[in-house]
């Protein structure tokens, strides 16, 4: 097995890594910034590079597979450059790549969105079978791409189960408060961490509640900028960002927190893509506040309390809720293991 993929900042950095058998080959990527073009810069870096490595490698042993995930929706073209050797292509699809512009640039001029949308049947049409993250995305494989039934399968992300169980508590990681809330995950323009900083500035303020320290797994390319909110809200001293932390910090926090956050805003993308860290609240037992999105509903069902309509004083207001409920909130946690479980 071959693995292209970009380097990482602080981690994962080296040019070529071999793990269990697994041959891992890393190029050097800079993050889009800025609007459009930026997305456009990045997109055509990492095509350009991982089309030069796949090529490389297939004149050595001839692939079998190739499986892409996205985004870009270009990837399709190393497989085609690839396939007069006979390889099939996996599509894994992680993004609805026109959704993603619409939500990120609604304004935008709208050719991106029409050239996304060729891009993406033009993937579908290449696959010779397709991995959905939900049924809303194989929904879209089967009427946008035009896919029979047979072709694409449903794929949920979960962590392991083994590996992902509480611990022990850990107080200390309330910085004095009575209370720990989370938010795990990517730190990008559409993750909503702003719709969370302001839900826990209402908190905090209007609200009166000094009871709670929030802590802010991960990083993203919004992270500074995320920073620097927090910090214009008048929440410092009650919010913390971890950076990219150990798994093992994640479990530590996890199984401290009494509300785990998940902010992603309603939008075109977010409303139909299932995000990894609302299966991650569930399998570590904690109850979780989001805002009221379809798949959401679909993955946490009764593990979550759902603010409408991005409204950032609801979700400050539910957040409170099940603070003051602790009942509530083991039967919540209970709920989504179990789930998690059974899926």
């Amino acid at each position: 097995v071959e693995v292209i993929c970009p380097q990482g900042v602080k981690q994962d950095i080296e040019p070529f890594a071999e793990i269990g058998g697994v041959r891992i080959h890393r190029y050097p990527l800079k993050p889009a910034t800025g609007g459009p073009a930026g997305y456009l810069r990045e997109y055509g870096t990492a095509l350009w590079r991982t089309l030069r490595i796949a090529r490389r490698l297939s004149r050595k042993e001839p692939f079998d597979v190739v499986q892409a995930c996205n985004p870009p929706d270009l990837l399709f073209l190393i497989a085609l450059a690839v396939r007069r050797t006979g390889a099939r292509f996996m599509f894994d699809h992680h993004d609805l790549v026109p959704e993603l512009f619409e939500s990120r640039f609604a304004s935008g001029p709208r050719v991106l969105h029409r050239v996304s949308s060729l891009l993406e049947r033009l993937t579908f049409r290449t696959a010779d079978a397709v991995i959905s993250t939900n049924d809303s995305y194989r929904w879209a494989a089967l009427t946008r791409g035009g896919l029979p039934p047979d072709r694409v399968r449903v794929v949920r992300s979960a962590p392991d189960l083994s590996r992902f169980v509480p611990v022990a508590p850990e107080p200390a990681l309330k910085r004095g408060k009575r209370h720990l809330a989370c938010y795990l995950g990517v730190m990008g323009p559409q993750d909503g961490v702003d719709y969370a900083l302001r839900a826990l500035a209402h908190l905090h303020g209007p609200m009166g509640r000094d009871d709670l320290h929030t802590a802010f797994i991960g990083s993203g390319d919004a992270y500074d900028d995320l920073v620097a909110l927090s910090g214009g809200l008048g929440l410092d001293g009650v919010v913390e960002f971890t950076g990219r932390v150990p798994d093992e910090t994640v479990q530590r926090y996890l199984s401290t927190a009494d509300v785990c956050l998940s902010p992603d805003p309603k939008n075109p993308l977010n409303d139909v893509s299932s995000m990894n860290k609302v299966v991650e609240y569930m399998a570590m037992s904690r109850p979780l506040v989001s805002f009221d999105l379809r798949e959401a509903r679909v993955t946490a069902g009764d593990a979550a309390v759902y603010a409408p309509d991005n409204d950032e004083v609801r979700f400050a207001e539910l957040t409170a809720e099940l603070l003051d409920d602790p009942a509530r909130r083991e039967r919540m946690g209970a709920i989504g293991r179990r789930r998690v479980e059974a899926s």
